[in-house]
């Protein structure tokens, strides 16, 4: 980041290529970029550069987009340039990109760039083709060749020998690869190798590695971590004339192995004949951060398979459009396909990064623009860390929806644009709204979301009415592009990634043994503190049920838990000045970093040993130490000042920030001397036992203790929601000093305020550029849907890494076939059945046509039939929307048009079907037939 905060960048050609890498590198945060154009803009401009509108027709293209490019991002100096470029002019910069350029021009500039030190990237598009070159000079260093944290593995041994090799933990893998190099620490016996500079790791299995000669070091006793060290690289670039003669291509899509070649004539052939006539021909004549490895050198890519399939492109249907927007867009294809993207109704679900960028590019495309409609759902608000990759919001947007600022904002950019802005949570809290009338108006779904639940959900939803979606999700610098059509395409939930690891409790009260253990009980301290204790003791002030419920739903020892909270807060602990704020943050201090370290200790000491006689304190488990207090430790007093801020705030107490006041305050706190109960223990699995008296005992006496509510006057309590984005708050401080507190007991390297921000806050790494992508590549899935392009291998699922960089293209994978006597059947095969029936009949039909019985059958979360419940009579002769009524005790919605069913079927001998059966499907408001399709 130091390194793109001091780049200046100019970008040359600020047609719609231009002003995409502008946008995503004013949002990077470099020190400037120049934007440099001579041309004007005209109609042609409007199909795809965002920042042009019907007044910008006649003005420079680069003055008119300057201002809009500036509010992207306040720390960003972003100039506009008119004039010639000159050499002087171009010293300046540290990196020059070059659209829409000359290729005479790109040799010369080139040149001069290769001579000067200056990176220098050229990128163009000719229609659904694109080109990119990139020369970083002779000698370009790459600190970080692949943009991932570096793997850290615990360690069981190491041998002392030539080859010494590594083993990890049990059950560890380390992931490393032949050649990268690791740097050793904590080793104990072998306590050498800690101070060696990073060695070369061979992989010899999942589990181990050797790392070369340790014959030289002490022998290995126990402990230690080995991690990844990014070992710097060096890159050559050729010269441009160079490369363009003999060039390197980074391949796009392996299906098109040959296809590199050809573009690159290609666009020679084209910047020639330009060249020659001053225009194209006409058919129907016949670098900054050296983080990540970089294109080396020619990139093409191509698109083609979005084009019409049934015809060519006729000239008369290419300039149809001459005098609108999307006469670009019309060029490449065609009025009529122009047409189907007005008349398209799509929903957009998620406003956040990658639906910023979807929304902007339907409205280049001018979907749903004249019959059609996009509908954009958001539940959230804008907040300030969204703004460096949100790209549609502004500093003055915090705190507003995002899906009505976004329909605004892309509004600007298309007026003709229909847009219905909801601010709902797509689930089955919002089925009454996105019902069947919502959703069989739509042409198609567009993913914009950031968790799996929600996508599924989206996608099972997809599925039942029959609709494509566009599935999109970016983590840093990686990208992944899905299409799922009805009967053609597996669903978005057809696949699943690996479940996220879970830490154990016992390893986050007791064991922490990295960083992202003691983040996580940080987080849980600010919950149970300021959150989950507050919001107790408003209940017991304001509920009067809540007594009565917490003795009905909690277990004896959770009742314990929280009465004791409760009392504490409102009773021996309640606070009615600052410096009863700083008296707990000194006694939390002392409990958690000192007493509660000294029992673990007094438990389990150092050198304490299992029942096989094993070191206790080994593998996963290190051994910490207490913390004593000290007022000159700059960390000490950096959670003192969160903690007792956070107290006071959730008091409604003014906060005090001066930390040599809040010092003078510590001094007069008495702090009791530990004194642990005689049967105090840690369990090395689990919590912390104290057994003093009964749980009943105790519950009764917490009861008796605290006041009626009506005693304790006005008091004022604030829970507290944990917000990562407001640096004023205290929250992210008392994070960070709790975290890295826990951290010093454990001996666990600290983290600084922004890693612990992002794993506290779940950050999911962004950057604007991978986001851009996955959008462009999820609209050019949405023309061949739009289209209706019946081939399978005319589509294409993505997955990029710009870090190393790597692109990847795959058909999508076709539905899994089941079969059921002899039916073939897909997760896209329902029943039909035409009309209402009766659950007897239902009931008949199955065991007829499928020779199954049916064992329970539901709809939803509401059971309606299961064989050993037998249903009444009067039940077995109901329709199954009057079964559902009498079930569930309620009308079904007028807007339900359909019912879907689930059963769990056995056939005549009692054994489970093999294979689930296809998912009936039931139209309402239908006269009773026995119309039946089985698949």
């Amino acid at each position: 980041m130091l390194r793109m905060a001091q780049s200046d960048v100019l970008v040359c050609g600020m047609g719609a290529l231009g002003v995409e890498i502008a946008k995503n590198i004013i949002l990077g945060g470099v020190k400037s970029v120049t934007v440099h154009d001579r041309a004007v803009c005209t109609r042609l401009d409007l199909s795809s550069q965002y920042y042009l509108s019907e007044e910008s027709l006649g003005e420079n293209r680069a003055a008119a987009s300057e201002a809009s490019l500036a509010r992207l991002n306040q720390y960003v100096r972003v100039e506009a340039h008119t004039e010639p470029l000159s050499k002087e002019f171009l010293k300046q910069f540290s990196a020059v990109v070059l659209t829409e350029t000359p290729l005479d021009e790109q040799e010369e500039i080139a040149a001069f760039a290769h001579e000067n030190n200056i990176s220098l990237i050229v990128a163009d598009t000719r229609g659904l083709a694109g080109q990119i070159f990139c020369d970083f000079g002779e000698k370009f260093r790459v600190l970080d060749p692949n943009g991932e944290e570096p793997l850290s593995v615990l360690i069981a041994s190491i041998t002392k020998d030539t080859e010494g090799v590594v083993t990890c933990l049990e059950a560890l893998r380390h992931g490393f690869e032949d050649g990268d190099y690791v740097a050793f620490s904590e080793v104990k016996g072998m306590t050498e190798i800690n101070n060696c500079p990073p060695m070369k790791v061979k992989v010899l299995g999942p589990d181990t590695f050797s790392v070369g000669d340790t014959t030289q070091f002490g022998d290995y006793v126990i402990g230690g971590v080995a991690t990844q060290v990014k070992m710097p690289k060096d890159i050559k670039f050729k010269a441009f004339q160079e490369s363009m003669a003999k060039p390197d291509f980074v391949v796009s899509d392996f299906a098109k192995m040959s296809r590199p070649p050809q573009l690159h004539l290609g666009f020679q052939a084209l910047q020639e004949f330009q060249h020659v006539h001053s225009r194209l021909p006409r058919p129907w004549n016949k670098a900054c951060s050296g983080k990540f490895g970089p294109i080396q050198q020619w990139f093409y890519f191509d698109a083609f398979e979005c084009l019409p399939q049934d015809a060519d492109v006729s000239e008369t249907s290419a300039n149809a459009m001459e005098h609108t927007r999307y006469a670009g867009q019309a060029r490449v294809f065609g009025s009529d396909v122009q047409d189907l993207l007005m008349a398209q109704n799509y929903f957009v679900v998620g406003a956040g990064a990658i639906g910023c960028e979807l929304l902007k590019n339907f409205a280049m495309m001018g979907l749903g623009a004249n019959d059609g409609l996009i509908h954009v759902t958001d539940m959230d608000v804008i907040e300030r860390s969204n703004l460096n990759r949100q790209f549609l919001f502004r500093p003055d947007d915090v705190g507003q929806m995002k899906s009505t600022t976004a329909a605004r904002a892309v509004l600007e950019m298309n007026p003709e644009l229909n847009i219905a802005v909801h601010e709902n949570r797509v689930g089955p809290e919002t089925e009454n709204v996105y019902n069947d009338d919502f959703f069989e108006s739509l042409d198609g779904v567009a993913n914009a979301l950031d968790n799996v639940n929600a996508r599924q959900y989206t996608d099972k939803r997809c599925v039942y009415y029959r609709k494509p979606l566009l599935e999109s999700g970016t983590m840093g610098t990686k990208g992944n592009v899905q299409v799922v059509k009805p009967d053609m395409t597996e669903s978005y939930s057809s696949s699943h990634d690996p479940p996220e690891k879970s830490i154990p409790v016992c390893t986050i009260k007791h064991f922490p043994n990295n960083i992202e253990h003691t983040l996580q009980w940080a987080r849980d301290e600010f919950e149970g503190l300021f959150k989950q204790a507050a919001a107790n003791a408003v209940q017991y002030l304001n509920d009067p049920e809540f007594l009565p419920k917490m003795t009905r739903s909690l277990p004896l020892s959770q009742q314990v838990v929280t009465l004791e909270e409760v009392k504490k807060i409102l009773l021996d602990q309640r606070a009615t000045v600052f410096d009863d704020c700083v008296v707990f943050a000194r006694l939390r201090f002392q409990d958690q970093y000192d007493n509660q370290i000294r029992l673990l200790l007094r438990n389990y000491p150092e050198n304490h040993t299992t029942s096989s006689g094993a070191p206790f304190w080994s593998g996963f488990k290190r051994c910490p130490h207490p913390i004593e207090f000290n007022p000159n430790n700059a960390l000490h007093m950096d959670y003192i000042v969160a903690a007792a801020n956070l107290r006071a705030t959730m008091f409604g107490i003014p906060r005090i920030t001066d930390r040599e006041a809040i010092a003078e305050m510590l001094k007069v706190v008495e702090v009791p001397a530990f004194d642990p109960l005689p049967n105090a223990n840690v369990a090395a699995g689990n919590t912390t036992v104290a057994v003093a008296q009964s749980d009943s005992d105790r519950v009764n006496q917490l009861l008796e203790e605290l006041p009626d509510q009506s005693e304790l006057g006005d008091v004022e309590l604030t829970t507290l929601e944990f917000e990562k984005d407001d640096d004023t708050n205290f929250h992210v401080d008392f994070i960070v000093a709790a975290s890295n507190l826990r951290a010093a007991n454990y001996n666990i390297q600290p983290a600084d305020r922004l890693k612990s921000k992002l794993i506290a806050g779940k950050i999911i790494p962004a950057i604007a550029t991978t986001t851009s992508l996955v959008a462009g590549l999820a609209c050019l899935e949405l023309y061949k849907l739009a289209q209706g392009h019946k081939k399978l291998e005319l589509y294409k699922n993505g997955f990029v890494n710009l870090a190393l960089p790597f692109f990847g293209f795959s058909e999508p994978i076709p539905p899994a076939k089941k079969n059921f006597h002899g039916q073939e059947y897909t997760l896209w095969t329902a029943i039909d059945i035409q009309g209402e029936i009766t659950l007897e009949k239902f009931i008949e039909r199955f065991k007829e046509d499928f020779e199954v019985d049916i064992i329970i059958l539901s709809e939803g979360p509401r059971m309606l039939y299961a064989n050993f419940q037998p249903p009444s009579t009067r039940r077995l002769k109901m329709t199954m929307s009057e079964v559902l009524e009498d079930v569930s005790k309620q009308k079904i919605d007028p807007g339900k048009r359909s019912l879907e069913f689930a059963m769990i079927c056995t056939d005549f001998d009692g054994n489970e079907a093999q294979h689930k059966l296809p998912t009936p499907f039931l139209p309402r408001h239908q006269e009773a037939c026995d119309a039946w399709s089985p698949f």
